[in-house]
Parts: structure tokens; C-alpha cells; sequence
């Protein structure tokens, strides 16, 4: 039996888990805390700071894995490449997660090595470099911790007075122990994407699922859809670039590209070397195979000769407006009951404000308006509340 070691057990681990024990695959999940909801559905788990090069080693030991499965960025990801010295799979490859958990790594890739088009950008380790990176790009603009997920730590810079504060939110909002941030140039773009790409082994081709939209608030996402509304021209420059990057980095898998869509054409944005949160909106089955089976697939190198648009879906997320150690929900039998609807609560031990315990998912023929299934997801997510 082929054994993986899951590094990151949240929801969309959970999923990934679901997905491997469903092919007969062991699952070891890990993360800081006890109960993490892929915990919930893994073989065994354990408990580990992930930052720590010692105790992740232990562990790799231990099991002894034939696959290392990425889920979060705050790993010491630079130990990926002594596991492939040792026969390990690292997913998708060491590369791959070695320089997407870092910002800064995957930019300069992007943009210097392969030439992509992306929003001008500058770095800065402490608050006066800042200042004359946000100089030297321009207000408005964007500032990301190189490390970090779900929007943490990034905010908004319109005025110079916001600069220290967009600071001190960025160090607060940072994983790991890397004290630095991107400078971001605003796009003035349209809408952006997420162009899921499943890259695959023995030189089968690269493929694209349908491109999700999506909407943003706190640098989150609020709501996904799919397939999100995009020209020939646009989505054929958008894979174009996805291609690249990915192969790049090597490896098989499943890759979140994200792309900004402007008047001036389509903007590199970011990259995960894994699941995409805003592609939970494929557990509607808008797809032949969701997110989470087209990544296990990959990995385990079973051919995926095409990925096909099922029927229009949306996501939206369900948060929690503050901390409890048992939180518990209300009004999910008004969901349950609601015509082409699911959801899927989390089950995270614990919550905290603006956190995220669950999705409610809708779905419609692919003749239905895409807003239309958006704002039916966006009615239904109203009506679950988490109990504090």
C-alpha cells in the first residue's frame, strides 16, 4: 500500500485525504494542532511545528512515505530536496514547493527567469524599505508577506500614512520565520481567476480545468464560481503562461495559477503548488474529476486524458465572527433541504474571527446564468451561523 505524508491537515487536506482513501492510499496527516480536520479522516497524524527542520525529519523517518504532500506554505520546505535524495516524492517536486512557499522565489521566477507579465513589484525586510518601495511602485498598491496564506497580512496602501501600519499587519500576518514583504503595483484589472493545471508524469500532456472566478475580501475569498467568464484570447494567454511556470518547476500535481484579467491583457498573479481554495467550488462535480482526484491522480501517475465542464457550480464560504474552542453550527437543515445545494462543514476545533468552517456549494445546468448559481450559494451561506 502506498503510504503519503501530508504536510497540512485543513479543509482542503480533509478533501485530499477523502480522495486517497478512496483509492486505497495510507494517509499520515500532520499539522500544529490535535484534531485538524484531515486528522479527522487520515490513518494516523501527528503533531508537529513543521518550521522545525529536526522534527519534520523525525517524522519522515518514521513513516518512512513514498509521497511528501504539501499543504500549507509555513514548512521547512528547503529539507524536500535531502527526501528526493532519498527516494521520497516530494509534491510536486521539491522546486515546486521549495519555491512557491516563498513569494519572492516564485516572482522572480515568473517574471525574470520566464518573462511573464505581472504588476510591477519591489521587496522590503523592515519598515523604511517599504516606504521607498511603495516610492519606487506607486500608490495604490498591494503589500503580501512572502509567506503567508487566506489573505493574511496583506492589506492596501493608498495614502503614506498607511505605510507603518500595512507593515506591523504584514509581519503579524507572516508564517514562518522569513521577515519580508512584496510591494504590488495595483492592476486595474477586470476580474481575476484561478486557471487550475494538472501537470503529469511520463510525458503526458498538460491539462487545464474550466477557469474559476472569484471574489476577494480581506484578501480572502468570498465566493468562487465556475466556469468564470473569460475571452478565447485571455484564457489561451493564461494557459500559455500556467505551462511555462509549471514546467518550470517540474513534477505532477495539481497547480492554483492565479491571474489578473485587464484591458491590457492577462497578469501572472501567484501560484500554489497544491489544491486551491477557491477550486473547492469543483466539489459541486462541475467537473469530471474535482481538485482534490485530479492532484491524487497526478501524483500516483494514473492518466487523466481530459477534464471536462459538467455543469455550472459556485462556493460560498461560511465564516466565523469569533473565538470559541467548541464551535457548533445553526440553520444547516435550511441548506440541507435546498434544491441543488451541498455543504461541507470543516469541523475545525476551534474558531476565530473571519475564519473559515465550511462551504455551502450550488450547482446548475450549464445553460444557467453563472451569476445566477453565485448569488443562489451567496443566499444559502447566510443562513448557517457558527455558535460561539
Amino acid at each position: 500500500m502506498k503510504k503519503i505524508l501530508l504536510l497540512g491537515s485543513g479543509e482542503l487536506g480533509k478533501e485530499f485525504v477523502i480522495a486517497a482513501q478512496r483509492l486505497g492510499i495510507y494517509v499520515i496527516a500532520a499539522d500544529s494542532y490535535e484534531n485538524a480536520p484531515a486528522m479527522q479522516v487520515a490513518h494516523e497524524s501527528e503533531v508537529v511545528n513543521m518550521l522545525d527542520g529536526a522534527a519534520l525529519d523525525r517524522i519522515v523517518a518514521k513513516h518512512l512515505p513514498d509521497f511528501i504532500v504539501p499543504e500549507i506554505e509555513a514548512i521547512r520546505t528547503e529539507r524536500f530536496y535531502d527526501y528526493e535524495k532519498q527516494g521520497i516524492t516530494v509534491v510536486p517536486s521539491a522546486k515546486a514547493a521549495n519555491f512557491t512557499m516563498n513569494r519572492k522565489a516564485i516572482r522572480d521566477l515568473a517574471a525574470g527567469d520566464l518573462g511573464l507579465k505581472t504588476a510591477r513589484y519591489r521587496y522590503a525586510t523592515n519598515a523604511e524599505e517599504l516606504k521607498d518601495a511603495v516610492e519606487q511602485v506607486g500608490m495604490p498598491c498591494i503589500v503580501k508577506p512572502l509567506m503567508s496564506s487566506s489573505g493574511k497580512g496583506q492589506s492596501t496602501i493608498k495614502t503614506t500614512e498607511d505605510i507603518e501600519k500595512a507593515w506591523k499587519y504584514a509581519v503579524e500576518g507572516s508564517r514562518g520565520d522569513v521577515i519580508e514583504v512584496i510591494v504590488e503595483a495595483f492592476v486595474n484589472f477586470n476580474s481575476e481567476i484561478t486557471l487550475l493545471t494538472v501537470t503529469q508524469n511520463h510525458n503526458r500532456p498538460t491539462l487545464f480545468c474550466p477557469p474559476i472566478g472569484h471574489r476577494q475580501e480581506r484578501g480572502d475569498y468570498r465566493e468562487s464560481w465556475q466556469p468564470a467568464h473569460i475571452s478565447q484570447t485571455q484564457l489561451t494567454e493564461a494557459q500559455s503562461m500556467a505551462k511555462k511556470v509549471t514546467e518550470a518547476l517540474g513534477g505532477a500535481g495539481i497547480f492554483g495559477v492565479e491571474f489578473f484579467l485587464a484591458d491590457d491583457g492577462v497578469y501572472f498573479s501567484e501560484l500554489s503548488p497544491r489544491p486551491h481554495d477557491t477550486g473547492m467550488v469543483t466539489l459541486a462535480n462541475t467537473q469530471n474529476f474535482n481538485e482534490f482526484e485530479l492532484h491524487l491522480r497526478a501524483i500516483l501517475s494514473l492518466p487523466v486524458d481530459e477534464i471536462t465542464l459538467e455543469r455550472n457550480g459556485a462556493s460560498a464560504v461560511i465564516l466565523a465572527d469569533g473565538d470559541s474552542t467548541n464551535p457548533s453550527f445553526s440553520g444547516v437543515e435550511h441548506v440541507a433541504g435546498a434544491s441543488k445545494t451541498d455543504l461541507r462543514l470543516f469541523g475545525k476545533p476551534t474558531s476565530r474571527p473571519y475564519r473559515r468552517m465550511g462551504v455551502v456549494l450550488t450547482y446548475d445546468s450549464t445553460e444557467t446564468a453563472i451569476e445566477t448559481v453565485v448569488e443562489h450559494a451567496k443566499e444559502k451561506a447566510k443562513l448557517i451561523s457558527v455558535n460561539l
